[in-house]
């Protein structure tokens, strides 16, 4: 306490008004590249449907063709299986492709404006995230308007679980798109490289077969990949609400088998929060590079 003038003022309120002045700014910067990429997902109507185009193919041309020769269980058949898959690969490809506006803005030279701005890159990062998420969570959600056509049953718990697995989802994918485009120049590059990341992903994640059975070659590159962590947990809840007989769960099993154990699901779903974390870390390490 000092006495200036004859008013006493506290020395070390600045400080904390400092801080608190700081992290109200960083919430504002978060907000708003967060608003903006709503705003520009809203805007572009045909990326909207075309999301929807390529999980809808797979439900219903290979989900219907694979029934065929896959057959039924109980009532339960091949459909039902994909079904979380095919969620999943609509918040899967929405949330990777959302980091392409960072390689935009870059050619265009919006980025370099947001990078010299008195905001930190951890901000940028965190609003970029959360756009992405956001709209890939709300694009997965869209998707379950199909499961009665394929009589899946959905339940208002179902649903919230759901909800909550897809933004989990979403987080840790937007976080590799967004480390992905901090290194990369070109439109074209980008894109090239997500071609080829992607589709492994998904292919080797499960959402289209069970894990169960598979050469162990391919086991084991099921288990390197992350996304197999991710989608196994969407499944588990799917199924649960399901009246799935016993021989129906024999044939399309859920979990996942790590070096000889059965994962809990809340370690698969640690799994999902460390890689959001890691490609947290390393994306805004990546902004942190001078443009």
């Amino acid at each position: 306490m000092t006495v200036i003038d004859g008013s006493a003022q506290d020395v070390g309120a600045a400080p904390l008004v400092d801080e608190r002045a700081g992290f109200a700014s960083e919430l504002r910067t978060v907000g708003m590249v967060w608003e903006r990429e709503l705003i520009r997902f809203v805007r572009t109507r045909t990326r909207i449907l075309s999301s929807f185009i390529q999980p809808i193919l797979f439900l219903f041309v290979l989900g219907y063709g694979m029934s065929t020769l896959v057959g039924a269980t109980g009532g339960f058949d091949f459909k039902k299986f994909v079904f979380p898959g095919i969620v999943a690969m609509t918040v899967v490809t929405t949330a990777i492709f959302s980091a392409i506006s960072i390689v935009w803005d870059r050619e265009f030279g919006f980025l370099r404006e947001m990078l010299v701005a008195p905001v930190s890159r951890g901000a940028l990062v965190a609003g970029k995230t959360l756009g992405g998420a956001t709209v890939a969570t709300v694009q997965g959600t869209i998707m379950l308007a199909l499961a009665p056509l394929i009589e899946v049953h959905l339940t208002v718990l179902l649903v919230v679980e759901v909800v909550g697995l897809e933004l989990l989802m979403a987080v840790a994918l937007t976080t590799f798109g967004v480390f992905v485009a901090s290194r990369i120049q070109r439109i074209e590059g980008f894109q090239v490289v997500m071609q080829l990341v992607l589709f492994p992903m998904l292919f080797l994640s499960g959402a289209l077969f069970p894990l169960k059975g598979l050469p162990a070659w391919l086991a084991v590159i099921t288990r390197v990949n992350p996304l197999t962590y991710a989608v196994d947990p969407l499944r588990h809840v799917v199924f649960a609400a399901q009246h799935m007989p016993p021989a129906a769960a024999a044939r399309f099993p859920t979990g996942v088998d790590l070096f000889g154990t059965a994962l809990p699901l809340w370690g698969e779903i640690g799994i999902v929060a460390g890689f959001a974390v890691v490609f947290l870390g390393l994306a805004i390490a990546g902004f942190g590079r001078t443009e």
